[in-house]
């Protein structure tokens, strides 16, 4: 049994590893060539545009349901209302470039394109009811230290605009969009995905298909089955991933896997904990009631587009990484193991030394 799962795990990391480089990759140039000014200034005006941009912009950003928690907080304190932050809560964390990378090698195109939709539905969802029960100030203005996304060698104050976008070379950018996606989130990444690997390599040696079609194969059951896990759980978007494709080939249905994909990521209990002091109660109501809904929406849709198009999950799962040689899958894992071992080594080593964070592996904050 333990060779089995060892073996299910070493695949299921090869079918994601060269996919996960690539969606870190993406991530890093988004977050130096894309200034969180140009994101703040477009979610303080209006009731439904500051929605809607907040939603897309959420969508391809790899933050987790705790790294997203301080950079809504910034949007908020400089001038994003509360529908468009409750946008960005949602879509952020149960989407990213990494994921969705992630879902395209471990399942199938019609995962992968529902995934980003059910998110960007959600988070309109939650931002929309939000907005629509108080209209945000017509006058809100957004105040942006503009700092720089290279170094932080200025706060863009005391530069002409101009020379503020212009003061790093491409090569300079690069450097580091690379650094930030390979050392600064897939230190913030890594613990959870290489759980969810290995929970993925358990489940695909150790679980019975019976038992999973039987509790997960279908229905609402199944699907509010899988709220009642996903809702406490704290898992990342990228570490969900090998779960549910794993749920997915032993037999889960495809809407009760979409409900995981999205409660899992978007909510636990310390997230919402944060939420309500900085949204206030009414607000966290409405966003755990739109999750909820538009997850429920969502693995319905889900489940009826593959009913009605004949399309079998299971027989679909993986074929994107067929087209990749080996000695790419190979590669990509390597790099990932490498990359993971240092972070890895400080974290386990920090959690023996001192359990006060055992919640989040950040080492600063106290939940």
């Amino acid at each position: 049994m333990i060779n089995e799962i060892l073996q299910q795990t070493w695949n299921m990391l090869l079918e994601a590893a060269p996919y996960m480089l690539f969606g870190l990759l993406a991530g890093g140039l988004v977050k130096v060539f894309i200034g969180t000014d140009t994101v703040a200034r477009h979610l303080g005006r209006g009731r439904f545009a500051s929605v809607f941009k907040a939603a897309l912009i959420g969508i391809p950003l790899p933050l987790c349901s705790c790294g997203v928690l301080p950079a809504a907080a910034a949007l908020k304190k400089q001038g994003a209302n509360n529908g468009a932050t409750t946008a960005f809560l949602i879509s952020t964390p149960e989407s990213g470039l990494d994921s969705i990378s992630v879902t395209w090698a471990l399942m199938d195109p019609v995962m992968t394109v529902a995934r980003p939709l059910a998110a960007f539905f959600t988070a309109i969802l939650a931002g929309l009811s939000e907005n629509l029960r108080q209209t945000p100030a017509a006058d809100a203005l957004i105040t942006t230290s503009r700092p720089c996304p290279v170094d932080g060698c200025c706060d863009g104050k005391g530069c002409a605009p101009d020379a503020h976008a212009h003061h790093h070379s491409f090569i300079q950018k690069i450097h580091a969009a690379l650094h930030y996606a390979f050392i600064e989130l897939w230190d913030e990444l890594a613990g959870w995905f290489i759980v969810g690997i290995i929970l993925a390599g358990i489940i695909a040696a150790a679980v019975p298909d019976e038992f999973i079609s039987t509790y997960l194969g279908g229905g609402v059951s199944s699907m509010l089955t899988m709220l009642l896990v996903g809702i406490p759980l704290y898992i990342c978007a990228s570490a969900s991933t090998p779960i549910a494709a794993a749920l997915l080939l032993k037999g889960a249905s495809p809407g009760a896997v979409m409900i995981f994909l999205l409660a899992g990521p978007a909510t636990n209990i310390a997230s919402l904990t944060m939420l309500k002091g900085l949204l206030g109660r009414r607000a966290t109501f409405i966003y755990l009631v739109a999750i909820i809904i538009g997850s429920l929406l969502s693995g319905l849709a889900v489940n009826l587009f593959y009913e009605l198009s004949g399309i079998t999950p299971k027989a679909m799962a993986g074929i994107a990484g067929e087209g990749l040689p080996q000695t790419v899958k190979i590669t990509g894992a390597l790099i990932l193991i490498a990359l993971s071992t240092p972070t890895l080594t400080r974290k386990i080593k920090a959690m023996f030394k001192d359990g006060k964070n055992q919640g989040c592996d950040c080492g600063t904050c106290d939940h």
